[in-house]
């Protein structure tokens, strides 16, 4: 396989029960999703939701300014990942994830603006799952291969 894009991860999330996205300098990934997530062990190909800064700039350009975390992603990195399909791999440092599917929208995005969902229809985030775990760090590498 051939790195065709690369970059870097700007922030690391997880959900907990009852609060709100919590940021972390680092998480811990395997096949069951992100340790100490929420949604841990729930769905393996919904387990890692990976983001992009484009995203939020999206929102940006028609005047709604998200905080980092509020789509809900794990992952937040600088390139686009949004091209992608299943079964396409993207590597994180050391991690190997593979695409599962697209984000769907969801209405939690309406809480934030009720324009948001139409904005980030094919761009809210990408779903996939680890296939070589470990830790992700804020500042690693991003390699999505081909």
């Amino acid at each position: 396989m051939q790195t065709v894009h690369s970059g870097r991860v700007l922030e690391l999330f997880i959900s907990v029960k009852g609060k709100d996205k919590e940021q972390r300098d680092e998480i811990f990934v395997d096949i069951q999703g992100v340790n100490g997530d929420k949604f841990y062990a729930k769905d393996e190909n919904r387990s890692i939701l990976i983001a992009s800064d484009t995203s939020y700039t999206l929102a940006k350009e028609s005047s709604i300014y998200p905080e980092y975390g509020a789509l809900g992603e794990n992952i937040l990195i600088d390139i686009n990942p949004y091209h992608l399909s299943k079964g396409d791999k993207i590597v994180i440092g050391e991690i190997e994830l593979e695409i599962t599917q697209n984000c769907t929208i969801c209405n939690s995005l309406s809480k934030i603006d009720t324009k948001l969902p139409s904005i980030l229809k094919s761009d809210r985030g990408i779903f996939s799952k680890a296939l070589i775990h470990g830790r992700i760090k804020k500042g690693d590498s991003v390699k999505i291969l081909r």
